[in-house]
Order: C-alpha cells, then sequence, then structure tokens
C-alpha cells in the first residue's frame, strides 16, 4: 500500500510539474516579441509607400518597432495570413488590373528567418477595387470583396500557397435608398463563418449581409437559404466579427454608425439582428463614418473605429446574450482611423490612422476593456490594415 501510494504521489508531482512547465512555456510564448504586417495605400502623392510593411511588437512593454518594408505591392489594403503563418494574401485595390477593370489579389510566401515576403503570384479579383480578403480555415480558398465592382470572388490555393483563377465570382445585383452611395452594390469585406463552411459578405451598396455555402475544395460558392440577414436601409453595412463562440456576429455600419448585433443559428446559418447600438457619443457633431470592428479574443470586448470623430468606441459584450452595452471612447491620436487589431495575448491594441500616417498602440484593461496609449504614434505611410503573424503552435 505504501509503495503504491508513493507511486501515486511520485505521478501526481510529475504531472503537477509537467503542468507547471506548459504553463510556463505558454507565459513565455506568450511574452515573445511577434511579427506586425501592415498593409497600405501607394497611390499617395504626399505619403509615398511601398506596399508591405513589417513592425516587430514585444507584448511585454507594448514597444512596436518599424522594420522597413516586407514586400512590395500595389496598394495592398487589406492582409490574410493562412493559418500556418506561411502565406500572406494582399487585395491589391486598383480598379484597372491588366486592362480589366479589377483590382488583384497578391499571393506571397513569408520567409521563416527573416519575416519579409516573397511574391509568389497575382490573379484578377474579378472586380473593381478590392478591399478585403479573407482565408477559409484549412487554407484552400481565398474570399476577397470587389468594392467598386459590387462583386465577392473565390480563388483556389495551390499547395505552395499561390492562387489560381477566380473559381466562382458572383455579381450583386439592386441598391439601397441613399440615392449618393447606394446606387448599386458595394461589396465591402467577405468573412467566413465559425465553421467555415458559409461565407457573410456585408454588402454596403445593398444593406444586406450576403450569405453564401462555400466549398472549399471545388472553391464554388453558392447562394446560402436564407440568402442574406437585412440591414435598416442606408446605414451601409462595412464589416463584420464573431463572438469567440461563434453564437453572435457583429456588423458595423460605416453610414448609419452603428454596430448591429445579430445572434447566428448554425444549424441554419441564419443571422437574426438582437440589436443596434451606437459607435458615437450623443454628443457627437461628426457625421458617422465607421471602419472596422473587432472582438476581443476574451468576448468581454468590442471595439468599433469612428473616421471623422477619430475615435475607438468600446463596448461591453454579455457573453450569454451578445448584447452591448457602451463603455466609452478613445481617441485614435490620429486621423481617419481604419483598421485596428488587437495583439494575441489580449493585453494590447494597435490602431491604424490613414490620414495622419501612424499606428498607435494602446494598454487594455482586462476589467473594463478601456483603452490607454502607449508611447509615441509610429509613423508609417497610409496604413490601413494590421495583422499579427500567426505562430505555429497558435495556427489552425
Amino acid at each position: 500500500m505504501t509503495m503504491r501510494d508513493g507511486s501515486t504521489s511520485r505521478r501526481a508531482l510529475a504531472s503537477a510539474c509537467l503542468y507547471l512547465a506548459a504553463g510556463l512555456m505558454v507565459q513565455a510564448n506568450a511574452a515573445e516579441k511577434r511579427l506586425v504586417y501592415v498593409g497600405t495605400y501607394t497611390n499617395s502623392k504626399t505619403s509615398p509607400s511601398e506596399g508591405v510593411y513589417k513592425l516587430e511588437f514585444d507584448p511585454a512593454t507594448g514597444a512596436l518597432t518599424p522594420l522597413g518594408v516586407a514586400g512590395k505591392a500595389d496598394s495592398p489594403s487589406f492582409l490574410a495570413f493562412s493559418p500556418d503563418g506561411k502565406h500572406l494574401y494582399a487585395a491589391e485595390e486598383t480598379g484597372d488590373y491588366q486592362g480589366e477593370k479589377a483590382g488583384s489579389i497578391a499571393a506571397f510566401a513569408v520567409d521563416p528567418k527573416t519575416g519579409d515576403l516573397k511574391l509568389l503570384n497575382r490573379q484578377s479579383s474579378k472586380g473593381a477595387h478590392p478591399c478585403h480578403v479573407s482565408i477559409d480555415p484549412t487554407g484552400k480558398v481565398v474570399l476577397t470583396a470587389n468594392y467598386s465592382g459590387g462583386s465577392v470572388a473565390c480563388l483556389p490555393v495551390d499547395p505552395d500557397g499561390s492562387l489560381r483563377p477566380a473559381s466562382t465570382v458572383i455579381q450583386h445585383q439592386g441598391h439601397s435608398v441613399d440615392a449618393g452611395r447606394q446606387k448599386g452594390p458595394h461589396a465591402h469585406s467577405a468573412n467566413f463563418g465559425p465553421a467555415g463552411k458559409l461565407a457573410f459578405v456585408a454588402d454596403l451598396g445593398l444593406d444586406k449581409v450576403m450569405i453564401y455555402d462555400v466549398d472549399a475544395e471545388t472553391g464554388k460558392l453558392s447562394p446560402h437559404e436564407p440568402a442574406s440577414a437585412k440591414i435598416e436601409p442606408g446605414r451601409g453595412p462595412r464589416h463584420l466579427a464573431w463572438a469567440p463562440s461563434g453564437k453572435f456576429a457583429y456588423v458595423i455600419t460605416e453610414m448609419g454608425g452603428t454596430v448591429d448585433v445579430f445572434a447566428y443559428d448554425s444549424a441554419q446559418g441564419e443571422l437574426k439582428e438582437i440589436q443596434s447600438i451606437t459607435t458615437l457619443p450623443a454628443d457627437n457633431k461628426t457625421k458617422p463614418g465607421c471602419a472596422e470592428v473587432v472582438v476581443h479574443p476574451s468576448g468581454k470586448f468590442v471595439y468599433g473605429s469612428n473616421r471623422g470623430h477619430d475615435s475607438l468606441a468600446i463596448y461591453k459584450a454579455d457573453p450569454t446574450t451578445g448584447k452591448l452595452t457602451a463603455a466609452g471612447w478613445t481617441s485614435t491620436g490620429g486621423k481617419n482611423p481604419r483598421n485596428f487589431v488587437i495583439d494575441p495575448t489580449g493585453g494590447w491594441l494597435l490602431a491604424a490612422n490613414q490620414d495622419s500616417d501612424s499606428i498607435l498602440v494602446f494598454k487594455i484593461d482586462p476589467e473594463t476593456g478601456g483603452l490607454t496609449p502607449t508611447g509615441s504614434p509610429i509613423k508609417l505611410p497610409k496604413p490601413v490594415c494590421i495583422r499579427f503573424l500567426p505562430q505555429p503552435s497558435s495556427a489552425r
């Protein structure tokens, strides 16, 4: 009995040591410096840019250090990494690609030692001004939303990370109530659902989030049933973000200045609106101009960027209902904030200010979600989209 008890104790001690070592390893990984990539507009005469830039981020201090150009590209306004972090895809937001009224999607290989980007190839986006790009959880297909073209395209990915020509292109049809902004469709983002089997395309011109079935093996998109989720006319849905639970989706509206909260029925692939909350303070005098919505990795907080007001709206999220409560606003420290990102530790937020050529780092309060700026803004020409390079251990 004594020997058996002693063996049990030794096994328990060994297990405890393993858990402690694993915990220390997680903490060490969390403290490792990370590479950050920034997509920019390259068509500015006042702030010339060369493409995709890389920076180093220290999660222990919040320090962000520029490392120069990672890869040259033509207005790579939005970026997406493959799940394993070996490849990067950039939406080159132009309207004339090889004589076609389209932009292009560029595929890059990431150098594992330097983090530099090697161009693999480009393919037509099959619509003018692609402004968003995403990749499915298996890494087999890339989606892009063509803003001026009013369409969504699906491009298969070859084993080496390069892109094949678009396998499906769906042209949206129709309009909404704003005669100036909504005369026709304007696909603004294309996101995969939590399981990767559905695509959700926010169309600013239609006031709808279009829903498509995705076959990653063939690269085929087809209308889902229900085919869309409706947005209040005139709001102009722009971007969408999922709660970590996959039970709720948050849609930010550019023209309406709201975050619209949807409950997600995964069995039916259906979005049902349950709340709409303003992104601006009650005393605001500026015109709405929302850009991005991001959910904290904990699911406890949601953030939205306001152009014009040049701020980040902060919300507390109820994990049970998905509903939001306003928790304040913080200046982004620059003009025309676009995309922003939360680092993998959940401790920091990095915001891109397009028209002041800067990126500012904020410390996130884990209890309130509040944001405190740290240090001085990092200067970078016309930043639009920020992405952390996935680590192998965290890649799906």
